[in-house]
């Protein structure tokens, strides 16, 4: 039994969506890498404006200490605002991660089946070979004068 055209379809198509699947995992990663670097921007804005009110608590500037303190008050929004929408990519990459492991799963056990109906159509192939070649031996085929040789 050969491996019909509607299994080798159905392979094609799942791993079509695979990578569909690893493509739509990894725009979510990035996505969370960009929202990542952003936390990690607003940190550091947050400690340059420690920094900032620190260096004006030595000079008698209130302008300084006052744009050091509201620096690290945006920075800190910043960071607070960014935190629940990391939770949220966080989920969905992991969704999409999950979707994609399915997707590769799905794709692994059609080809899983294709190799063995391919290793089942080899033995088949190969018994009838060898039926064939013993066939064309009894049919004394295998002698080339006719004569039987006795011992």
């Amino acid at each position: 039994m050969a491996v019909s055209r509607s299994l080798r379809r159905m392979l094609e198509v799942r791993a079509l969506g695979e990578e569909l699947s690893q493509a739509a995992l990894e725009e979510a990663l990035s996505s969370l890498r960009l929202l990542e670097g952003a936390l990690q921007a607003a940190r550091e804005r947050e400690r340059s404006g420690r920094r900032h009110v620190t260096a004006s608590a030595a000079s008698a500037d209130a302008a300084d200490r006052i744009a050091g303190l509201e620096e690290t008050r945006a920075a800190s929004r910043r960071a607070a605002a960014l935190k629940p929408r990391i939770a949220e990519m966080e989920d969905v990459v992991a969704a999409r991660r999950a979707e994609f492991l399915e997707k590769r799963m799905e794709r692994r056990q059609v080809e899983t089946l294709i190799r063995k109906t391919e290793a089942a159509d080899a033995v088949v192939a190969g018994r009838r070979t060898q039926r064939e070649i013993d066939d064309w031996f009894l049919r004394g085929a295998g002698h080339a004068d006719g004569a039987v040789e006795e011992g």
